[in-house]
């Protein structure tokens, strides 16, 4: 089986930190900033970066609706911190335009500003029995879930790894660590996609 291509959306956020794990996983990783590198692509991480923004700038890239469809037809979507914030159902207590694609509602910056930001052990039992080190920056937590979202990881009481079907979502920076848990999580969610496929 040919190696997963691995979309990084390349508008704004840790880009060359996440290709740079795929790399390592052997994926063929692709920065996506145009309707044709979306096409190309088995599956999509929306990395950190000021949800806003990004929201305005899928907009301007035309990438907003095509993005929708194809996430909403199987193709497998990770969302990191602010990737997280885009994919969710709603922003709790902000009038905030948000992607839809997970039942979840995130409050953003609830660990705090830029100073407050921490690092933590978290228990994630679908990464196996080690403790997973989990940087958080300006993140967001979960405050509310849908039936249909497994939460994989909590922190504080809140959720800050959920996944629903073909999406998924971490309050926290998996790339800005040497543990590519995550990221191998993620590619095995790409590959299941390509052998249902098949």
């Amino acid at each position: 089986m040919d190696a997963p291509l691995a979309g990084v959306l390349a508008l704004q956020g840790d880009v060359d930190e996440h290709v740079r794990v795929l790399e390592s996983l052997g994926a063929v990783p692709v920065r996506v900033k145009t309707r044709s590198d979306l096409d190309r692509v088995d599956g999509l991480i929306v990395p950190g970066g000021e949800s806003t923004t990004v929201i305005r700038l899928l907009d301007r890239f035309e990438l907003a609706e095509p993005l929708v469809a194809r996430v909403r037809g199987g193709m497998p979507l990770w969302g990191t911190c602010m990737g997280m914030i885009v994919a969710a159902n709603d922003v709790v207590e902000l009038d905030q335009r948000t992607l839809g694609l997970i039942d979840i509602s995130v409050r953003r910056n609830a660990f705090g500003r830029q100073l407050a930001s921490e690092e933590a052990l978290l228990d994630v039992p679908a990464l196996g029995p080690e403790p997973l080190h989990a940087i958080f920056i300006r993140a967001p937590w979960i405050e509310r879930s849908g039936p249909g979202v497994e939460v994989l990881a909590t922190h504080k009481g809140h959720g800050v790894f959920v996944r629903e079907g073909n999406v998924m979502g971490t309050s926290f920076h998996p790339e800005l660590t040497r543990d590519p848990r995550v990221h191998a999580y993620f590619l095995r969610m790409l590959e299941g996609r390509e052998r249902a496929a098949a």
